[in-house]
């Protein structure tokens, strides 16, 4: 089957599917796989080529996007039983949008060029609102084949394209930094915000104020609100982070770097999580925070 100029995304999370949407409004046909059944209704009526299978989702395309929540996921999607690998046909781009491992990306850039294909590492960035409107960052790093073959889709995911090289690995490098500082911010923000509580300040007023002085970072202003709310709907989990400040710590381990303020920020998500609140957003850690200062945020049970 020949889909010749399409585009496919594996994973239609928060960021794949604003991915997804992104692709469909450039008029670019798009077919998706994911394993829940509403995600795929939700793109099946904005006009998207639903599939049961990651197979039958790349068959014939020109470039895949997978956007799945870990390597061990992206190993089995491109490489399992019934894999998208081999049903692509020669030459398809695999953009992997997946925050792992740079080891992991690297051996998997080894694998799809031995079957022939393309490869670009290219983690994103910008969270669900700008995946949804075609915003994303996106750090990519591959041979320029590559991205001549995805230019199109690439511009119709992101707001900017920062291209780091040819290696694969390289963007997946870069991620990883974004993501220290991402997580370290929001833990920052969690005790800011905990602390303005205990002080007796107004959150909103603090929100407010912050925003307009040296001390605001783009996690303060749009995680600040989820707090100051108490609303923890998962935009992006605090397993997330528990994920991706694990790949810091023991990147920097291997690499002779000492990240303290990334091991505490672990520690406090790894908190969370194995006290029920891995599936909340990421903000959550604030609820931790508040329980050791008796305090209670917004959307806290009392008690």
């Amino acid at each position: 089957m020949n889909r010749s100029g399409a585009a496919a995304v594996i994973g239609l999370g928060s960021m794949g599917r604003g991915a997804a949407h992104s692709l469909l409004r450039a008029g670019i046909e798009t077919h998706a796989f994911d394993l829940r059944r509403e995600a795929l209704t939700d793109f099946a009526a904005a006009g998207g080529r639903a599939h049961e299978t990651a197979a039958a989702a790349v068959t014939g395309v020109e470039v895949v996007f997978l956007f799945v929540v870990n390597s061990d996921q992206a190993d089995d999607v491109l490489f399992g039983a019934g894999g998208a690998v081999a049903a692509a046909r020669p030459s398809t781009v695999f953009a992997i949008s997946v925050t792992q491992d740079p080891t992991r990306t690297e051996d998997q850039a080894r694998r799809l060029a031995a079957a022939g294909m393309l490869c670009l590492d290219a983690p994103v960035s910008g969270g669900s609102a700008k995946a949804m409107s075609g915003e994303m960052t996106v750090m990519a790093s591959g041979s320029a084949q590559a991205f001549d073959r995805a230019a199109t889709p690439l511009a119709a995911i992101a707001g900017r394209v920062f291209r780091l090289g040819e290696r694969p690995g390289a963007a997946s490098k870069m991620k990883m930094i974004n993501q220290l500082l991402a997580g370290v911010h929001i833990a920052a923000t969690a005790e800011a915000m905990v602390l303005a509580a205990a002080a007796g300040l107004d959150l909103d007023e603090v929100i407010a104020v912050i925003r307009d002085s040296a001390g605001m970072s783009w996690m303060f202003e749009n995680r600040g609100p989820h707090i100051a709310k108490g609303d923890y709907t998962p935009h992006s989990a605090v397993d997330i982070f528990v994920k991706d400040l694990g790949i810091v710590t023991s990147a920097a381990e291997g690499l002779g770097a000492s990240v303290p303020l990334s091991t505490r920020a672990l520690e406090l998500f790894s908190e969370a999580s194995a006290r029920g609140l891995g599936r909340e957003d990421d903000a959550a850690v604030a609820k931790i925070l508040a329980g050791r200062a008796g305090v209670r945020l917004p959307g806290m049970a009392e008690g």
